[in-house]
Parts: C-alpha cells; sequence; structure tokens
C-alpha cells in the first residue's frame, strides 16, 4: 500500500471500495501482504495454524504483543489489527490495562474484540480511554466451547434481530469498524446496512463492505481442514513440498550446491 489508512479513511470506506484484510503474524508475510491488503489482523488464529491447538483459546497477551510486532516491523505502511486474546477483556480494568499494554509495547493501530452488546460497555471504555475498537459479532471463536463448537448465525429470527442489536450496540459504544464472522448472507447484509460503520465479513457473504481470510487458508497451506467460506487461491502445500523434495534430492546428488552457489 502507498499511503497508511487511517481510521477516518477506514470509515469512509462504508459501502464504497471493499475493504481488504488478512491476517499476518511475523514480518515476512506481512511485508508480502501488505502490498495488496488495506488491513493486517494479527489473530489469535495463529496457534491454530501454527501451534496445531484446536481453537484460538491457549493464545496469550505476550504471544499476540510478539505477534504484532513483528509483522509491524514487517509492514510498517500497513493499518495493523490486533486481536486481543481470550480472557484479557474479562471487565472494565482488565480490558483497559491489558489494552494499554498493547497499545504502549507495539505500534497497532487498534484492537479487536470479541462480542455484541454483551461487550458494548467494553467497546465505550476503551475508546474513552484513547484505544481504537474494532468489534467482532456473530461467531465468536473464543467462545466455542462453551457454545459446543463454530455454528453459523443468523439462522432463526431472533438471532437476527441480536445480530443487528449487536452491531448497533457496538457501533454506539465507539468502534469504528467490526468484523462479522459466520451468518448466513442475507442476515448479514441486514447487519451491515443498519449501521454507518464499515463491516467486515468473514464467511458472511459478499453484501458487506470487506472481507477478511486466514493467510495460510486463502495460500492452501493449512490443511487440517478448509472452512466452506474458504477459497484457496494457490496450493501452497503442495508447492512447499515440491520444493523441499527437489531441494532434498539434489542434496542427496550433489547437485546443490553448484558453482554459482559456492565461495
Amino acid at each position: 500500500m502507498s499511503k497508511k489508512l487511517s481510521i477516518s479513511s477506514i470509515k469512509k470506506r462504508k459501502g464504497q471500495e471493499p475493504l481488504v484484510m488478512i491476517t499476518a503474524y511475523d514480518a515476512l508475510f506481512a511485508r508480502l501482504l501488505s502490498q495488496s491488503a488495506d488491513m493486517l489482523l494479527v489473530g489469535d488464529s495463529l496457534n491454530m495454524s501454527f501451534a496445531g491447538r484446536n481453537d484460538t483459546i491457549s493464545a496469550t497477551l505476550e504471544q499476540m504483543i510478539y505477534h504484532v510486532n513483528a509483522v509491524c516491523s514487517g509492514a510498517p505502511e500497513s493499518f495493523v489489527v490486533a486481536d486481543m486474546p481470550f480472557g484479557t477483556y474479562t471487565d472494565k480494568v482488565s480490558a483497559l490495562g491489558n489494552a494499554i499494554k498493547m497499545f504502549q509495547e507495539t505500534q497497532a493501530d487498534c484492537v479487536k474484540i470479541e462480542g455484541g452488546a454483551d461487550k458494548a460497555h467494553l467497546v465505550e471504555y476503551l475508546t474513552e480511554n484513547g484505544i481504537a475498537v474494532c468489534g467482532h459479532i456473530g461467531l465468536l471463536p473464543q467462545s466455542v466451547r462453551s457454545e459446543g463448537g463454530y455454528k453459523v448465525k443468523g439462522k432463526t429470527e431472533q438471532e437476527r434481530e441480536q445480530l443487528i442489536k449487536d452491531a448497533q450496540a457496538i457501533e454506539s459504544a465507539g468502534a469504528f469498524c467490526m468484523v462479522i464472522e459466520g451468518v448466513k448472507a442475507d442476515v448479514a447484509k441486514e447487519v451491515s446496512e443498519s449501521v454507518k460503520i464499515p463491516v467486515i465479513g468473514i464467511g458472511a457473504g459478499k453484501y458487506v463492505d470487506g472481507q477478511v481470510l486466514v493467510f495460510s487458508d486463502m495460500l492452501g497451506l493449512f490443511e487440517a481442514f478448509t472452512p466452506k467460506f474458504v477459497k484457496k487461491y494457490m496450493d501452497g502445500s503442495s508447492l512447499v513440498r515440491e520444493a523441499v523434495a527437489t531441494y532434498a534430492n539434489e542434496v542427496k546428488t550433489k547437485d546443490f550446491p553448484s558453482e554459482i552457489h559456492i565461495y
């Protein structure tokens, strides 16, 4: 990106050119991804993609700070969103203290917390104290154990009404944008139309203000499972295997290193 987005410029994208958000966890990929992405999300999904965990709950604040710093170093001109991990915003005091720590120890542009109307008071408290907040409603990965799995939202009239209430509550609390995950497309459209801030979807159809995907999913690197909403833009795992196999073969046959690789 030639110019880093600001909160104001992100808000102006509501109903305009869709926002492109991609997850990033290190400097190397952040540098590559930032060339096309409007926003980089340092997600607690890193523990599923790269630590082999079954959910995101094990991520710690210290881990997130480490990875946010790596991403900010690799892509200093990108707008960086930092996930606040499970257990770091259970009340106003812990939420503000942990968000301040994130802001003081990294160059993150905002934090992201999961929850709707039930978390609006926390969003309001953070924004009142100088912390920019991206909301996250719908399917909440940090609540997967309490809900008994990953369940698509918006299937009933009650869920539809609650999602709209959640979005409006998060907007009123001061969030400048929000992620909506795992929601039926028609309901996500209604939710997006009910607020004046950008709504970025993941598994929520195309009638929202942008999209976010986990980069290891979209590049075909993560093989444990592929959610229905993920489109693989390359077969990364096969490409890596082929390249490593070629390297291994050349080492064994002494084709590598060749003259051009020798001092």
